[in-house]
């Protein structure tokens, strides 16, 4: 599969705001489905289990069998694809306009204390 139809699969998923919620929840620690259905009362257990298989499947969260009970974690790399690929570029170029800032302002503190 290539980085763009990943990447497609990423957005897609993270398009739902349940699936986002869902992400949250998971981002502050592992958790089983049950817990996860636990979460969002309003769905039941079959919906959760659908928008989680979403979820794997853009590789954003990993289940992880431990006797009957399946723990769900948070796989954050993709988020971090996106991150260097789209944010990362401009957030740099932002510290550099900072750094240059800062630099001017400072060179002209330093001539107006001589």
């Amino acid at each position: 599969m290539s980085i763009d139809a990943e990447m497609d699969l990423v957005f897609r998923a993270l398009g739902n705001a349940t699936r986002r919620a869902i992400c949250d929840e998971l981002k502050l620690r592992p958790l089983t489905t049950s817990q996860l259905c636990a979460c969002f009362p309003a769905l039941d257990r079959c919906t959760v289990m659908q928008h989680l298989k979403v979820l794997e499947k853009a590789g954003l969260v990993v289940p992880v069998r431990k006797g009957r009970e399946r723990f769900n974690h948070l796989d954050a790399m993709p988020i971090q694809q996106i991150h260097r690929r789209w944010i990362g570029p401009h957030a740099a170029g932002a510290a550099a306009g900072l750094l240059a800032l800062k630099g001017a302002l400072e060179g002209e503190g330093v001539g107006e204390e001589a």
